[in-house]
């Protein structure tokens, strides 16, 4: 029995897919081994595989204690550099604003909501102008979600949020 093997490869966004196939004397064809690779790779090392973006992970303490005298936590994760603060708490369905900002919800105009950042500041981009103007008066840990990107897409590490904190007293 005969068979005839052949290359394929084509490419889309950026991504390059080689596969080679071979073909019986019964004129089916099957892929005998198949990878992919971003173009930018393939031109570097060959074909190997991608490595994930860094990922900042998220630790959210909630504004007021619970019952047993403990702040509620919430976590998630974000890809590095890709969204802001207050994108990652909506996703997460996490509380937002304080009691002002549920009235008057400014839509992420940067006037309404605010957070301490406990930990991880060096993972976030700088105060913008709209934050010194709001938060003028508040110590640097002050952050407006709306403002905060999280991550420059190449470090990675840990953020701790205190969500609300004009709730505390």
């Amino acid at each position: 029995m005969a068979s005839l093997g052949f290359n394929l490869g084509f490419s889309f966004s950026g991504v390059k897919i080689h596969q080679h196939r071979q073909v019986s004397a019964t004129g089916r064809a099957r892929v005998i081994s198949c990878c992919s690779s971003s173009s930018s790779e393939a031109s570097q090392q060959g074909i190997s595989a991608t490595t994930p973006p860094p990922e900042i992970e998220l630790e959210f303490f909630g504004p007021k204690p619970g019952s047993d005298g403990t702040y509620p936590r919430d976590k998630a994760k974000a890809v590095s550099g890709e969204k802001l603060l207050r994108s990652i708490m909506q996703d997460n369905k996490l509380e937002l604003y304080a009691t002002y900002g549920k009235v008057m919800n400014c839509g992420g105009g940067g006037s309404c909501g605010t957070c301490i950042i406990l930990d991880g500041r060096e993972l976030l981009n700088e105060r913008t102008d709209t934050e010194n103007k709001y938060l003028k008066k508040k110590p640097e840990s002050w952050r407006l979600a709306c403002q905060t990107i999280v991550g420059n897409k190449e470090n990675s590490g840990k953020v701790v949020v205190q969500r609300i904190p004009q709730w505390k007293k």
